[in-house]
């Protein structure tokens, strides 16, 4: 190693410049900007080895050899063109994971992002010629599926909640359930929320019991709102209840007041699903006669990532002119994919379109079904069929599995279920992301679409070739 700092000079004189390395043969397919960092990279750490004196002049010449050089430049440039949001497929058998993007979407949402891309319609009547409110298309779908009056759109639930409490409560008391003050991930709480959107908030009732007599007795003249918020990331079991938006609405309507729902997933689909009969419907929550009720779009619904407010126009309107809707609206992709996965609602074939409820309502025959087939692919010895446990995820039907079936891989080098998840997960193009059971990895069917088992059954045999 180099000892002294004329032994250090004489190494670091040795070094290669940016523009050697960028006319280095071999490495003419990679874009110059991308070579330029990946060179001045690498001479930044091999500058810092030789002056630490942890590498030597012998040293420094075989990582600078031709061969070894240009192999590093290459791994360096495609580690630098790596996309972090790339496709990945699902394997946890957890449908909306957030660590993966929660819902993926429709085909036809899909290709409407496509086609959206370049100049689309947002604020043009493309009749008139004449400026239009974003999200009317949209809007009219949503009332139309909900059975609500009016309904608005912005980036995700967190947001239209902070909306409709800062437009239609601010100054003013509303009064929750104990058992109903979640905190979602991020720390997003509903305390927080009621202060920053300037309301006043009164807590009623206990964790597990919360009565009607509660909010009717907090009730003063500040009060201008009821808030329901569904607990969707735990569960209270036992001796438990708080009163439903049926419930409430009449005694609120005496009391001059309004109720808003806030049901975080949210359900679209009306028809029942095994395993989600708990989960609330927003055309229940607008039926009962919620003043305005607001949910995700990227979970039990199955589209792109926003918050939907729907109930009636007035409400609805006053949102929309509150400052911060200009904040917090989305942009024309979001909108395409919305509308086009809302037109699936109405006019297609929803549990077979959208892929978020064709695995939810997927049978445990089907899915053992899947599983053999993907046994099949992989001709692999060292992997069986298992009875397993898949979740809906994203704090829908919390705590409550959905038996599921998966292929179970046993791990044949070193390292065990931790260095085969690892290697699945670092797989390109396409990285597999599984979990891990009894020190096996586990490919979950719940999450594996009949097109993703030819891209599983090849990931796996790259990691045991």
């Amino acid at each position: 190693m180099p000892r002294t700092d004329a032994d250090r000079s004489s190494v670091l004189r040795s070094l290669p410049s940016v523009d050697e390395l960028l006319r280095l043969p071999g490495l003419e397919a990679h874009a110059r900007p991308r070579l330029t960092r990946a060179g001045r990279e690498l001479l930044d750490e091999l500058r810092a080895a030789v002056v630490a004196g942890s590498l030597d002049a012998a040293g420094l010449a075989a990582r600078c050899a031709g061969a070894a050089l240009v192999g590093e430049l290459q791994a360096r440039c495609a580690r630098l063109g790596r996309r972090r949001h790339q496709r990945v497929v699902n394997a946890t058998g957890i449908v909306l994971h957030t660590g993966l993007g929660r819902a993926p979407l429709a085909p036809a949402a899909v290709e409407a992002i496509t086609d959206a891309a370049g100049y689309a319609i947002v604020e043009v009547d493309p009749v008139t010629g004449l400026r239009d409110q974003r999200e009317v298309r949209v809007g009219a779908l949503l009332a139309g599926l909900t059975g609500a009056e009016a309904a608005l759109v912005v980036n995700n639930n967190a947001a239209a909640t902070t909306l409709m409490l800062a437009a239609l409560c601010q100054g003013g008391e509303v009064v929750i359930s104990r058992g109903e003050l979640v905190e979602i991930g991020g720390g997003f709480r509903v305390p927080d929320v009621m202060r920053r959107a300037g309301c006043e908030m009164v807590e009623v009732g206990t964790t597990n019991k919360t009565h009607l007599r509660d909010y009717v007795a907090a009730t003063t003249e500040q009060t201008v709102a009821w808030l329901k918020v569904h607990p969707s990331n735990f569960r209270v079991e036992g001796f438990a209840s708080v009163p439903s938006v049926g419930e409430l609405k009449p005694a609120a309507d005496q009391q001059g007041l309004v109720v808003l729902d806030d049901l975080g997933s949210g359900l679209l689909w009306r028809e029942p699903i095994a395993g989600l009969a708990e989960e609330p419907r927003v055309a229940d929550s607008v039926r009962m006669g919620a003043a305005v009720t607001c949910f995700s779009g990227d979970k039990l619904l199955g589209g792109p990532q926003a918050g939907l407010l729907v109930g009636d126009a007035e409400r609805i309107a006053r949102c929309r002119a509150h400052p911060l809707y200009r904040a917090l609206r989305c942009d024309k992709v979001t909108l395409a994919a919305l509308e086009a996965t809302l037109l699936c609602y109405r006019d297609g074939e929803p549990l077979r379109e959208i892929p978020t409820l064709r695995m939810l309502s997927a049978t445990p025959a089907e899915l053992e079904q899947r599983s053999h087939e993907l046994l099949r692919l992989l001709g692999d010895a060292n992997a069986e069929v298992v009875a397993s446990e898949s979740f809906a995820g994203s704090g829908a039907n919390p705590a409550r599995p959905l038996p599921s079936f998966a292929v179970a891989l046993a791990p044949t080098g070193p390292g065990g279920g931790d260095a085969l998840a690892w290697q699945l997960r670092d797989l390109e193009p396409v990285a597999v992301f599984a979990r891990q059971h009894d020190g096996k990895v586990l490919l979950d069917a719940r999450t594996l679409l009949l097109e993703d088992l030819s891209t599983v059954a090849a990931a796996v045999r790259r990691t045991r070739s």
